[in-house]
């Protein structure tokens, strides 16, 4: 789909980012000494049948540079036009950063969702400034800014980044194209504020999937990623096209139907989220076992998943009435398509 210069990429967003983004994570060998391409390749042919328009390519595990440059290769093969790629940088390094950016730029990435490294400490506005910007200027993808508590910028400002800083990145850095704004998160203060500012500028995702469809009554929400939604099936991009059809009513119905499953998901984020700061990638890579993907084992120190989790989420999921596997949970580890 990357068909754009770098000074296009702003104009390349407002035409082509719209619809809804699901998050894919890789899936591996049972050895764990590799890529399971069959796995990678199953995961991204359901989420396009589900109606999703583009998928977070997750690196946000252990998997290098050049691993994840193959991993958006097989996405994009499997895909070819289908469905968008985003590059995630969520490496240890500006410079690792850098270097799997332009891998997965040759490899058929669309744009790049902009993470900071767990070891990035900064305590003054000009160094994000300063990290944004080396990495914005070392690829000629689209960036989408990604305002969040998880980096721990609140230490500078409240809102972790502020309007003033996200104005000097919009204004001096011409590749920024988006923001995935959740600032302020759990509230949704981040894509209101983001939307208030900055709308005529840069394209504003509306991430949070409990946030998104109410906000699309009063606020002209094109976009909604990179989220962790493919695990309700088709209920997202369904209620996303309602709302931006102006079929609101339909959406909010459909909003509520999933709540008992969105229920099951907050009650285990809640359990690990606010107290590590990091997402328990097994857990997600387990919910979307549930709803038909791949499923399988990730690298160490991938988290775990206890036993009453995966109750929890099963019955939430049956709960409101969306698709889930009758499969036993002891498949999960071994995958749909082991390899």
């Amino acid at each position: 789909m990357t068909n754009y210069e770098k000074g296009e990429a702003r104009a390349w967003a407002r035409e082509h980012l719209t619809g809804v983004s699901g998050v894919t994570i890789p899936s591996f060998t049972a050895d764990l000494a590799g890529l399971n391409t069959k796995g990678i390749a199953h995961d991204i042919e359901h989420l396009i049948g589900l109606g999703f328009d583009y998928t977070l390519v997750m690196s946000e595990l252990a998997i290098t540079p050049e691993e994840n440059a193959e991993f958006t290769a097989i996405a994009r093969e499997t895909a070819g036009d289908r469905l968008g790629l985003f590059f995630h940088a969520a490496w240890g390094t500006l410079a690792e950063n850098i270097q799997a950016v332009k891998l997965a730029e040759q490899a058929g990435a669309d744009a790049v969702l902009l993470s900071y490294p767990p070891q990035f400490w900064p305590t003054q506005e000009s160094q994000v400034y300063d990290y944004t910007r080396s990495f914005c200027e070392a690829t000629d993808l689209a960036v989408m800014l990604f305002p969040i508590p998880t980096w721990g910028f609140e230490r500078i400002h409240p809102a972790g980044m502020s309007v003033e800083l996200v104005r000097r990145m919009i204004d001096t850095i011409p590749n920024v194209a988006a923001i995935k704004a959740e600032q302020g998160y759990p509230l949704p203060v981040g894509p209101i504020e983001a939307y208030h500012h900055f709308k005529d500028d840069v394209v504003i995702s509306c991430p949070i999937e409990s946030h998104c469809i109410p906000l699309m009554d009063v606020l002209d929400i094109r976009f909604s990623g990179t989220s962790n939604t493919q695990w309700m099936s088709d209920y997202f991009p369904k209620a996303f096209r309602l709302a931006r059809e102006g079929r609101w009513t339909e959406a909010m119905e459909l909003y509520w139907q999933i709540n008992p499953a969105r229920g099951a998901n907050d009650s285990v984020a809640s359990s690990y989220l606010s107290s590590t700061g990091a997402i328990n990638r097994t857990i997600w890579k387990y919910q979307d076992w549930l709803a038909g993907f791949n499923g399988g084992p990730l690298r160490a120190p991938a988290m775990r998943i206890p036993d009453r989790h995966m109750r929890t989420l099963r019955a939430g999921l049956v709960a409101a009435g969306l698709p889930v596997t009758d499969l036993p949970d002891s498949e999960f580890m071994v995958g749909r398509h082991p390899a």
